[in-house]
């Protein structure tokens, strides 16, 4: 299967000026070596443009073996010890909202209610971060961020490689912080409120609110 098939229809449409370059950085990582599995590589944009209600941006997919899925700080739903980001925003997440800790790490069910979980980097190598910083991945979604800024879509941003996305965005649909890892979490992401902040936005324009436990 061609790497741009797992898009769907409405984003191959947003995407086909990529077509070529996508098609080469396929060409170029190793199938049985790359994180996550070649087939979900695009998960995260194989659901309508026009489901997308949030975006949330992650940096690259994690490189231990059998936790990257596709979605961007999720992980299978197997994997008992979650990494630290992950931790760290179910810690927020159950400050902000005052519910139990989530233990889940598995967040397509944001996914279903249309969060978009994007990696700036969507493949890496197993057992190495940032492995394929280079191979183009940028380009490619710098326009998915592009293209969310011409619909109400909250942009959520954490750290710094999230936050270059900020200039695609409209003033009022953005929530930005430092990044949730353990080397940043403690300097304002703890009681940023992030998740009740996007649905207080979701429900100012119309929409409906995520269920995020």
């Amino acid at each position: 299967m061609q790497l741009f098939n797992q898009l769907h229809p409405e984003w191959q449409v947003v995407l086909a000026p990529h077509k070529v370059l996508i098609e080469s950085i396929a060409n170029s990582i190793d199938s049985e070596k790359v994180a996550p599995k070649f087939e979900l590589i695009f998960r995260a944009l194989s659901q309508p443009l026009s489901n997308t209600k949030v975006v949330i941006f992650g940096q690259d997919p994690y490189p231990t073996l059998g936790h990257a899925h596709g979605l961007a700080f999720s992980v299978n739903k197997n994997v008992s010890r979650l990494p630290p980001s992950l931790r760290n925003i179910f810690e927020e997440l159950s400050n902000d909202l005052g519910e139990a800790k989530r233990s889940n790490g598995d967040l397509s069910d944001w996914f279903n209610q249309g969060v978009l979980l994007l990696n700036r980097i969507l493949t890496t190598e197993i057992g190495s971060s940032m492995a394929h910083a280079t191979v183009g991945w940028q380009a490619v979604t710098n326009s998915v961020a592009e293209e969310l800024g011409k619909h109400d879509v909250v942009a959520i941003l954490w750290g710094k490689s999230a936050g270059e996305l900020r200039k695609f965005f409209r003033e009022g649909f953005v929530i930005e912080s430092v990044h949730p890892s353990p080397l940043s979490a403690y300097r304002g992401f703890f009681g940023s409120k992030p998740f009740s902040a996007c649905n207080e936005i979701l429900i100012r324009n119309g929409l409906a609110p995520i269920d995020w436990k």
